[in-house]
């Protein structure tokens, strides 16, 4: 919606229109409980972290939140996209719990894509056979069948252009259970989950872990578990947002990333044009006819670049140019010997 009437309203909507906005979307709900691992309620576990997540965010003066759901109610796949895309956010972050018939354990955070083994896709299906509860899903999801693993492959276009920070903004997250609460790793992986579907953003799903571990389901339905992996997510989607804007110092992530430099300490520039779980050769043919790329690898994620730059301006002058290939979420990043480094004002003037 376009507010047109120049009334104290509409100052309040110009002041924050730049800000950064995250919907949080708390899995499950009403009369679907999400999984029951040892009797606790994926619903209420998810809605109580999300919550959490949302209001250690609000105190954040550039971030708005929104809310899929604020309570114990039922909302299709659909409507939680629908929420998304109206608020034209930035991010799209829906929490979840884990479920597995042995003792598993452990976060992982998804974004969506091809399963890459039977595991991943017996989550996705897990998550999307919500749709079984709603009427006339059939028509609504377009013939979209939970069980089929071919149906799949036709979510994964709808979230090309956002992958690469989808990917980004997932591995922050994974990064944050390791880092800060020693979570074991279980990595940032693809998958084809519903939900993400249909956002027209960087999209990614959370699973907290396990219900089904006694161990995991205890400390996930008690207040410390719940405060600690919300203080997780939330500082996650901060430090997002400031490798976005070039304002992150200590960009833990991507500390150890290595490239092929000359060995000195000049910055080079460089355009980051897609992330992904597997290695992929530096042909053209991959990545839509462009040349003079490189990669890095780090915490489970290669990172894909185009070219090197030795001002900031002149990779900013290409950066439209890669857009135009199709990398719509490509953004530039800075390097000093090798090492990824903040970007800060001083360097996008020169």
């Amino acid at each position: 919606m376009i507010l047109t009437n120049f009334n104290k309203k509409n100052k309040t909507y110009a002041q924050k229109k730049s800000n950064f906005k995250v919907v949080l979307d708390a899995g499950h709900g009403g009369k679907d409980p999400g999984n029951t691992g040892n009797n606790y309620f994926e619903k209420k576990i998810a809605l109580n972290v999300t919550l959490k997540v949302g209001s250690l965010l609000s105190k954040e003066k550039d971030i708005d939140i929104i809310y899929t759901r604020k309570k114990d109610v039922y909302l299709t796949l659909s409507k939680r996209a629908d929420i998304a895309n109206k608020s034209k956010a930035n991010l799209f972050v829906s929490i979840h719990c884990n479920a597995h018939n042995s003792d598993a354990f452990g976060a992982e955070t998804f974004v969506l894509g091809l399963h890459a083994n039977n595991r991943n896709f017996e989550i996705a299906k897990k998550e999307n056979s919500v749709i079984f509860l709603e009427d006339n899903y059939e028509s609504k999801y377009e013939g979209f069948d939970p069980n089929n693993p071919e149906s799949i492959i036709s979510l994964v276009l709808m979230q090309e252009d956002y992958l690469n920070q989808s990917i980004e903004a997932a591995s922050f997250i994974q990064n944050s259970f390791v880092s800060n609460l020693k979570r074991k790793n279980r990595t940032v992986k693809q998958a084809g989950f519903l939900v993400l579907r249909n956002t027209y953003m960087p999209s990614v799903l959370v699973e907290l872990g396990f219900l089904t571990n006694k161990k995991e389901g205890a400390y996930l339905n008690s207040k410390k578990g719940q405060n600690d992996m919300s203080n997780a997510i939330a500082k996650a989607i901060i430090n997002y947002k400031k490798s976005l804007s070039g304002n992150l110092i200590n960009n833990s992530s991507n500390e150890s990333n290595k490239i092929e430099l000359n060995n000195n300490l000049s910055i080079v520039y460089k355009i980051q044009i897609s992330a992904s779980t597997r290695k992929i050769e530096l042909k053209s043919y991959n990545f839509k006819g462009l040349n003079n790329l490189t990669r890095t690898y780090s915490n489970s994620l290669y990172r894909y670049y185009y070219g090197e730059f030795n001002t900031y301006s002149q990779a900013k002058s290409y950066l439209s140019f890669v857009k135009k290939k199709g990398y719509k979420g490509a953004y530039i990043k800075a390097f000093r010997n090798g090492i990824e480094i903040n970007i800060n004002s001083k360097m996008k003037k020169d």
